[in-house]
């Protein structure tokens, strides 16, 4: 048998795995929101109640500032403008968040507002189709690496894994994840959860973790839905420990930031940060944001 039988081979037997133990999940579940009674949003509740000061997360995306710690700020509209990304990373600084997270073309500029700062600066990759081929992806990597970038968000191919074609999904991801490993800077895989039936995303997650990615994250923020309890929930559970699990796409406020972390995650990519951390300190600030657009990014 060849090496790429066999690498086959070794893929499809974790993804089986993965699958079949999801057909054995208990049937035990939490009324509100229908996931895995491990993942009851009141399992942190006391944690993160107004006073928190600290989340202790495990190793990959804890919290070193609290809540805030927990946050992506994010700008991802193509029309955002330099003085926007300025605000961006001032709010990111007074906030302590854990990144901004920005379009690659504001790698270098926001790298450069923040470079006296803890923050660091996130971007995306194959943004937001994720439809570009490995090869494009691994440049993109090394291009927002040297310029600032110390968190890469990258966006599967979906098209082949809803094709069957595991094999260039893992080497997707890859191209990737290796160079960010090689440079020291944290790689996470957006796999869309909304364009996915859930045996292909326990397969995304498997290929991730197969690849040696840092997190899986739910969404871009421009698909067709965003961030649930239960896509975070069963992400948790195939990625187990060892890796994060950023929840992405309609994280608008306090209480939905307390349910994608019991749910489990370790990150929250947020336009609405400012809102959240001030929800949390007690400031009096609108109970509901304006409308977003259909086609916002969070």
């Amino acid at each position: 048998m060849d090496t790429q039988a066999v690498d086959l081979s070794r893929l499809i037997a974790i993804i089986t795995e993965e699958v079949l133990a999801a057909t054995r999940r208990p049937a035990t579940q939490c009324g509100c929101h229908a996931v895995n009674e491990d993942c009851c949003p009141t399992r942190l509740q006391g944690v993160l109640d107004a006073g928190a000061v600290r989340l202790g997360m495990h190793a990959t995306g804890g919290a070193p500032d609290g809540v805030s710690g927990l946050i992506d700020h994010t700008l991802l509209k193509p029309d955002a403008t330099r003085q926007e990304l300025e605000k961006l990373c001032r709010e990111a600084a007074e906030f302590r968040f854990a990144t901004v997270c920005v379009n690659p073309t504001w790698v270098a500029y926001c790298a450069s507002q923040l470079r006296h700062t803890n923050v660091g600066v996130c971007t995306v990759v194959g943004f937001p189709l994720g439809a570009t081929t490995p090869d494009v992806k691994n440049y993109e990597t090394r291009r927002v690496i040297f310029d600032g970038a110390r968190e890469v968000d990258m966006v599967i191919n979906v098209g082949a894994l809803k094709s069957g074609d595991v094999r260039l999904v893992e080497r997707d991801i890859e191209a990737v994840a290796q160079t960010c490993r090689d440079a020291g800077v944290i790689s996470k895989v957006i796999i869309e959860a909304a364009y996915l039936t859930d045996d292909e995303k326990v397969t995304a997650c498997t290929l991730s973790r197969a690849a040696g990615a840092d997190f899986v994250k739910t969404s871009t923020g421009f698909g067709p839905g965003g961030a649930t309890v239960a896509d975070v929930a069963l992400m948790r559970r195939v990625v187990g420990a060892e890796m994060g699990v950023k929840a992405a796409g309609g994280v608008r406020d306090l209480e939905g930031l307390k349910a994608m972390v019991a749910a489990g995650a370790s990150r929250v990519g947020a336009s609405a940060g400012v809102k959240i951390v001030q929800q949390l300190r007690g400031a009096d600030v609108p109970s509901v944001l304006p409308p977003a657009p259909q086609k916002s990014a969070y």
